[in-house]
C-alpha cells in the first residue's frame, strides 16, 4: 500500500478551485447534520464536529475514494447510542468517554482486517441485514425524538412496550408549541428539499423552527434549546481503554466496524460507478480503520463514510479528497461565528430535522423490491427489523448475518441435480434435460449433472439423490456424473463419490465422472477418487465418457433397444442402421 496518496498528483489550480467550492457546500451540510447525528448518538453537539472534522482528514489520506466523506453517520450514531445507552446515561461524561473508547476499539478491528485483507468478511453483512436495520434504527430514531417534539418525558424506546405505555400515559401533557416547531421545520425541510433540491434543506428547516421557536418564546410560552455549542477544535487527548471495556462492548464494537466497513464501501462503490475511479477495498478499510482509530485519539466517535455528504461532495464538482479537508476546516471556521447563536434553536426543531433523516434512512422502494423477488431475503430483512426493535441494535446485525448464513447453507447444502440425455435436433447432439425436453434416455446408461458443492453440507442430501435414481431407475446400473457445475469438493463429498462407485460396481454397473475443472480434478486426485476409480472412469468430455460406458453395457439389452441415443450404439448388437447418428456425443446443457 503507497504511503503517499495517489490523488495528490492530480491536484492541479483548476481542480483546488473545485475541491474549495465543493468543500464550503459540504461545511454547510454537515452543520446540522453533525449536531443531529450526535444526538442520535447520545452525545453533546461538539462530538458531532470534532468526528466531522477529524475523520475526513484522516480517510482522505489513508483511504481509496477520491468523493466518499467520512465522519458521524445515522447508522452508527444509532448502532453506539444502542451499545451504551443500556447501561450508561445519554449525554453523560461516562458515556461520552467510552463511545471515544468505541471508536478506538472499531478502528483496531477495522485497521485488522484491513491489513490482513479480510475485508470478505464484509460481505456476510449482506443488503437485505442492512435493510432491515436501517430500517428499524430509523423508527428507533424517530421514537427517540418524540420526548423533545411533545416536550414530555419518556423512557428510551429501546424498551419499546414500556415506551408505548408511558406515551400514552402521559400524552395528556404534551406542549403544543413545541409540537408546531417541529412541524415547522418539518415542513420546511421537505418543502426545501422537493422544490429546491440544491439548497441546504437541513440547515434551512433548522433555520425555520429557530423563527417559530422565537416567535413563540416572545409570546411567553416555553421553548427549550439546545444551548450554546461548544466551537473548540478537537483536542489531542488519549481515549479509555482496558480490558474491562473491551470485554464489555467488545461484541458492539465489532457490530459497529462491520455496518460501517459495508456503509463506507457502498458509498465508495456507488461514487465510483459515476466518476470511474477504481476502488481499492482493502485501502479503504485501513482508511477507516485509521479514521476511527486517530479520531479515538481527538475525541471523536465511530464514523464511516457518509451517502448524503459523499453525494453532495461529488454532485458539487469535488475532484480530490481535499474538498473534504477543505470541509473539515471550513467547518471549524463557520462553527466560530454560527455557535453562540445556536442558543436560539429550539430542541424541537432539532427533534424536527432528525426526524426527516430518519424518514429519509427508510428506503421503501427497496423493501418492496425484497419483498416481491426473494422469500428468503425477505425473512433475514424482517427479522433484522424486529430484532432491532425489539431486541438491540448491534445484536440485530448479528441475527440478520446468521440468518444469511443459515439460508446459505440450507441453499449450498441441496444443489440441483438434472438427468439429461443428447438432444437429437442439435448439430452435435448437445446434452439437455430429459424430461424437460422429451428426450430418450439410454435404458442401462443414467447421465446426472450436479450443480452445486459437494461438501460435508450437501453430502446426505445428494447420497438421498443417489438412491432415489437408484430405486427409480433400477435398470440403469451404469452413471455417468457430470460434475461442472460442482463449485466445491471436500473429503465426506469425495468419500461419497467412491461409497456410489463401489455400490455400483456390486449392482454390476459402473461409475463415471465428468469434469473439466482443473481444481475440481487436483481434488478428486487429493481425496482418492481417482485412485479408487482408476483413470478409466475419471473423463474430460461426455464424448469420451460414453465412448468408455458403451461398450460396458450389456449387449442382450442392446440388441432389443430402440432408442440408440450415442453414435457408439451403432457398434452394440442389434443396431440396424436407421436409429444410429453419425454425430458426436458432446455438449453439456443437461
Amino acid at each position: 500500500m503507497a504511503v503517499v496518496p495517489p490523488w495528490l498528483g492530480g491536484v492541479s489550480r483548476e481542480a483546488l478551485r473545485s475541491d474549495v467550492l465543493a468543500g464550503l457546500t459540504g461545511a454547510t451540510i454537515v452543520l446540522p447534520q453533525a449536531v443531529a447525528f450526535a444526538a442520535i448518538a447520545g452525545l453533546p453537539p461538539e462530538y458531532g464536529f470534532f468526528t466531522a472534522m477529524v475523520m475526513p482528514v484522516v480517510a482522505a489520506f489513508a483511504g481509496s475514494s477520491w468523493h466518499a466523506v467520512s465522519g458521524p453517520t445515522t447508522a452508527i450514531s444509532a448502532l453506539v447510542f444502542g451499545a451504551l445507552a443500556g447501561s450508561l446515561e445519554p449525554f453523560s461524561a461516562e458515556f461520552i468517554q467510552v463511545a471515544i473508547a468505541l471508536s478506538l476499539m472499531v478502528g483496531i478491528i477495522q485497521l485488522l482486517l484491513g491489513f490482513a485483507k479480510l475485508g470478505a468478511l464484509v460481505d456476510f453483512v449482506s443488503h437485505s441485514v442492512m435493510t432491515g436495520f436501517v430500517a428499524g434504527a430509523a423508527i428507533l430514531i424517530a421514537l427517540s425524538q418524540l420526548q423533545y417534539i411533545l416536550a414530555i418525558d419518556l423512557p428510551r424506546p429501546s424498551h419499546l412496550p414500556l415506551f408505548l405505555e408511558m406515551l400514552l400515559e402521559r400524552a395528556s401533557g404534551v406542549s403544543w408549541p413545541a409540537v408546531v416547531v417541529s412541524i415547522v421545520t418539518l415542513a420546511a425541510g421537505i418543502g426545501v428539499k422537493r422544490w429546491r433540491p440544491g439548497l441546504p434543506n437541513y440547515l434551512l428547516a433548522l433555520a425555520a423552527g429557530s423563527v417559530v421557536g422565537w416567535v413563540f418564546s416572545r409570546s411567553g410560552a416555553e421553548i427549550a434549546s439546545i444551548g450554546v455549542i461548544n466551537a473548540a477544535a478537537p483536542r489531542p487527548m488519549l481515549p479509555p481503554a482496558g480490558a474491562d471495556l473491551l470485554r464489555t462492548y467488545g461484541s458492539a464494537a465489532f457490530a459497529i466496524a462491520l455496518v460501517g466497513l459495508l456503509e463506507a464501501l457502498a458509498v465508495s462503490r456507488a461514487i465510483a460507478t459515476r466518476s470511474g475511479q477504481p476502488i481499492d477495498g482493502n485501502r479503504e478499510i485501513v482508511g477507516q480503520g485509521a479514521s476511527n482509530f486517530i479520531g479515538s485519539f481527538f475525541q471523536c466517535y465511530p464514523g464511516s463514510a457518509s451517502f448524503t455528504r459523499s453525494g453532495v461532495n461529488y454532485e458539487a464538482g469535488a475532484r480530490t479528497p481535499l474538498s473534504a479537508i477543505f470541509a473539515a476546516g471550513f467547518l471549524f471556521l463557520i462553527l466560530q461565528f454560527v455557535a453562540p447563536w445556536s442558543v436560539y434553536v429550539p430542541v424541537s426543531a432539532m427533534a424536527g430535522v432528525i426526524l426527516l433523516v430518519a424518514w429519509r434512512l427508510i428506503d421503501f422502494k427497496e423493501i418492496r423490491h425484497i419483498a416481491t423477488t426473494s422469500a428468503s431475503e425477505s425473512a433475514i430483512a424482517l427479522s433484522t427489523f424486529l430484532a432491532t426493535l425489539f431486541i438491540d441494535l448491534e445484536f440485530s446485525v448479528y441475527v440478520g448475518v446468521f440468518l444469511s448464513f443459515l439460508f446459505f447453507v440450507r441453499s449450498s447444502s441441496r444443489p440441483t441435480f438434472g438427468i439429461g440425455a443428447p438432444d437429437p435436433n442439435t448439430a452435435t447432439r448437445m446434452f439437455r434435460n430429459a424430461e424437460e425436453n422429451g428426450l430418450k434416455e439410454c435404458p442401462q446408461l443414467v447421465v446426472m449433472r450436479l450443480d452445486g458443492p459437494l461438501f460435508f453440507g450437501s453430502v446426505e442430501f445428494v447420497r438421498r439423490k443417489f438412491r432415489s435414481v437408484e430405486r427409480e431407475r433400477p435398470d440403469q446400473k451404469h452413471m455417468l456424473f457430470a460434475m461442472k457445475g460442482v463449485g466445491e469438493v471436500d473429503m465426506p463429498g469425495s468419500d461419497l463419490l467412491i461409497e456410489e462407485a463401489g455400490r455400483r460396481h456390486r449392482r454390476g454397473g459402473s461409475f463415471h465422472i465428468m469434469t473439466r475443472t482443473p481444481k475440481t480434478i487436483t481434488k478428486l486426485a487429493r481425496f482418492k477418487v481417482m485412485r479408487a476409480l482408476t483413470k478409466k472412469h475419471i473423463h474430460l468430455s461426455k464424448g469420451d465418457a460414453v465412448s468408455e460406458i458403451v461398450p460396458l453395457l450389456d449387449p442382450d439389452i442392446c440388441r432389443t433397444c430402440t432408442a440408440r441415443i450415442f453414435r457408439e450404439c451403432s457398434a452394440q448388437p442389434g443396431h440396424s442402421g436407421a436409429n444410429g447418428s453419425p454425430h458426436q456425443t458432446a455438449g453439456e446443457n443437461t
